[in-house]
């Protein structure tokens, strides 16, 4: 093995220090690579004196250069007893003489041999392998990182980049597929919201046609007892008719009669009366009772406005303990609320009020929506919607749910009225609110209040432009409560 290096040195041309290619000789007797010689002489032409690279022997004129044939055999025996020499891998770290790697870093990108091994870092991530392939054969042809993984899809080595293109695929393969899903999803509830609408029209129609056909069986009712009171009315004047015509033929013999003016006297008094009775009794039978028809509508059409909202689906709303004041008791399924006078000891969160309230978990930022809330239990009760920015740590009664321009609200305390911004409308009802249903169109910036009974009643309405998320809100008197029906 020492040996061969020792040739190995003696056959390397001093210019590129590799081995001799079509070697020639100066007359000084050192050996040079044709081409490097030549390459060297041209340099030195500009002086007008040539040297020897490694003797520097001067020579006014460009020397003869002369083949060595003798190293050219040499050269090429040497390296016909070692074909593989070119592709053998040696140490990064021998200066004179390299020698055989023995391992090499792939994290450095270097080789050693037995003497220079101990060099190498201890460092975990100096991974040390064989002298199997060159240190370009364990790079990436596309981006000159060194393999580190094997993917066993592909069968092949990968660097670190292509690891990381291949995770980033992948997770463009995931984003892709969770679009498509998002897709698929959306278009079956577009087809179930189609369906339901779909079937809402059709039902719709048919309560309208019921309507319409009850309506006017109401009006053809009418129309027949009206023409049977005027049939009645016809025959009795066809005999009326007949008696008057029977009353003029007397009178025509009467009038032959020398003194008939006693009789025609009592006569005539009969006949007139006969006649405006038929005449009232005609003006009765033929109008229509239009006002009945007109209350029968309007009580069909205020049932067919709650069929609309009965058609609605009831928003699931359950109450946010994080925002409860501390004498406020939640219930397990968190849908009632009742004022207690000791404290629960929450932690004072940034949500929680310092006024006796409490939101609803759940907002809304679009869309209709209704929930319903039992005060039956209750004399006093605030009960509304406010928005998400609504104040929660003044003092005072500011953040009150009604008091503010942040919030809406229906009260009962000395007297029933619909609240905002500190604005109070007093309110009638004819019967104590035992329900209300809480009606929101949020695009439509509307929000409504409806008395539980039957029928169902429009207590108020307010109007907005709601930019920002609603939640439903409760504000609790001492010893009061409020349940969210389901």
């Amino acid at each position: 093995m020492m040996a061969s290096a020792d040739l190995r040195d003696k056959l390397d041309c001093s210019i590129c220090l590799s081995l001799y290619t079509d070697p020639v000789s100066l007359r000084c007797g050192h050996n040079f690579c044709r081409s490097c010689i030549v390459s060297a002489l041209d340099a030195q032409e500009a002086a007008g004196v040539y040297s020897c690279p490694d003797c520097r022997e001067e020579s006014p004129q460009r020397p003869a250069l002369e083949k060595n044939r003798k190293l050219a055999n040499i050269v090429e025996r040497f390296l016909s007893r070692q074909p593989d020499m070119e592709s053998r891998i040696f140490c990064t770290y021998c200066i004179k003489s390299p020698g055989p790697a023995v391992r090499i870093c792939l994290h450095g990108e270097a080789s050693f041999c037995e003497e220079h091994l101990p060099r190498h870092s201890k460092s975990p991530e100096h991974t040390l392998v064989g002298p199997t392939v060159t240190l370009e054969e364990r790079k990436c042809s596309t981006h000159h990182e060194v393999l580190k993984y094997y993917c066993p899809v592909d069968g092949a080595c990968i660097c670190v980049l292509l690891e990381e293109l291949e995770s980033k695929r992948e997770e463009a393969g995931r984003r892709v597929q969770n679009l498509k899903d998002h897709e698929t999803e959306q278009r079956e509830t577009s087809a179930a919201l189609t369906e339901r609408v779909s079937g809402l029209f059709t039902d719709l129609r048919e309560k309208l046609d019921g309507l319409e056909k009850r309506i006017q069986d109401e009006i053809t009712r009418q129309q027949d007892q009206v023409s049977l009171s005027v049939s009645d009315l016809v025959r009795q004047e066809e005999l009326n008719k007949d008696e008057l015509t029977k009353t003029i033929t007397q009178f025509e013999g009467l009038c032959k009669i020398s003194d008939p003016l006693t009789f025609l006297q009592e006569d005539c008094g009969d006949i007139s009366g006969r006649s405006c009775d038929v005449i009232g009794e005609v003006g009765d039978a033929q109008c229509l009772d239009e006002d009945v028809v007109s209350l029968l509508l309007h009580r069909r059409l205020l049932h067919f406005a709650d069929c609309l909202i009965d058609m609605m689906e009831k928003s699931n709303i359950l109450l946010d303990i994080d925002t409860a004041h501390n004498k406020i008791i939640i219930s397990e399924d968190l849908r009632s609320a009742s004022h207690t006078a000791t404290s629960q000891n929450r932690p004072a969160g940034p949500k929680r009020f310092t006024s006796c309230q409490v939101f609803s978990s759940r907002s809304f930022s679009s869309g209709r929506h209704y929930w319903e809330v039992d005060v039956s239990q209750v004399e006093r009760w605030v009960i509304g919607a406010a928005r998400e920015s609504l104040e929660r740590k003044v003092d005072g009664n500011e953040s009150i749910i009604g008091r503010n321009n942040k919030s809406w609200a229906l009260a009962v305390n000395n007297g029933f009225r619909a609240c905002h911004n500190n604005v109070h409308h007093r309110l009638i009802s004819d019967c104590p609110v035992q329900a209300v249903r809480i009606h929101l169109d949020y695009e439509a910036g509307r929000l409504s209040f409806y008395q539980l009974c039957d029928p169902i009643r429009h207590l108020h309405t307010f109007t907005a432009s709601f930019t920002e998320p609603l939640y439903a809100a409760f504000y609790l008197f001492p010893d009061s409560s409020i349940r969210i029906m389901k």
